[in-house]
């Protein structure tokens, strides 16, 4: 009996672990549907891109999206690169521009196809940890672009009133998390799902709180399973260096994680 219990367990585990990764699907090949990035908030940085039909309802909230706590530099920037991405043309054709905007969600589970309701169901509690304040404005705030021809990416940042260290400053965790973020999700562009292996950041100077920044993402190389991305931290004009990294991403397996094989 208690075998057969296992077995089960282990059967339901696998069964979810193929819906999600069902929903992976690149970027560039899937016209038909709009295509979203996830991470998965438990057993370590995880991400993967996935899919959601937009027949779907109800549509689940994207974070990346303009709020009244946006700062005028923020907006600014926002416009600036979302000028320049993709949109339908006439006859129907789609231009898909230089950027790609990402969506973000609250829940991993909100990017697969049928994601909206098994978050529901599986963990309901669970919050990806960048987008787990109700209060718009006091934690991250940030969108993402993508640029996969010149193996770029892009954030816009905004450090709310939760994310202090120094007095008047970001923390660092709270920096260490957002180019975690960036260059993991530049990664799962490029490969999903994938995984950090290391992480090396140096600090050049604080942010203030409050202060919008740019965070940019860079490929240098890929070696069978590992990409090697580089990242800094700048203010908006680029005149102020903050902080830079050098991340390596290893592609994985998704359904061995959820299922432990």
């Amino acid at each position: 009996m208690k075998a057969a219990i296992t077995r089960h367990r282990a059967d339901m585990t696998r069964s979810l672990g193929g819906l999600l990764f069902r929903g992976v699907h690149s970027l560039a090949t899937v016209p038909a549907v709009r295509t979203q990035l996830g991470h998965l908030a438990s057993g370590g940085p995880i991400r993967t891109v996935m899919t959601l039909p937009s027949f779907l309802s109800p549509k689940p909230r994207d974070f990346s999206l303009p709020n009244s706590s946006w700062s005028s530099e923020m907006l600014r920037l926002h416009e600036h690169y979302n000028s320049q991405c993709g949109g339908e043309m006439e006859e129907g054709e789609e231009d898909r521009g230089l950027w790609l905007r990402l969506p973000s969600y609250n829940r991993s589970l909100k990017y697969a196809t049928g994601g909206v309701y098994l978050s529901k169901m599986v963990q309901a509690n669970a919050r990806l940890f960048t987008r787990n304040s109700r209060e718009q404005g006091a934690g991250f705030e940030y969108v993402v672009f993508v640029n996969k021809k010149e193996n770029r990416c892009v954030c816009i940042f905004q450090a709310g009133h939760l994310l202090e260290g120094p007095p008047g400053c970001v923390h660092g965790g709270a920096i260490a998390t957002m180019i975690d973020t960036v260059t993991g999700t530049h990664a799962s562009v490029v490969s999903r799902p994938v995984m950090t292996a290391n992480l090396n950041i140096n600090y050049r100077s604080p942010i203030p709180l409050g202060n919008t920044v740019l965070i940019e993402s860079h490929l240098d190389s890929r070696e069978g399973r590992k990409m090697f991305i580089s990242c800094k931290v700048t203010s908006t004009d680029g005149s102020k260096l903050h902080t830079e990294a050098t991340a390596l991403f290893l592609s994985v397996n998704f359904s061995h994680l959820l299922t432990g094989g």
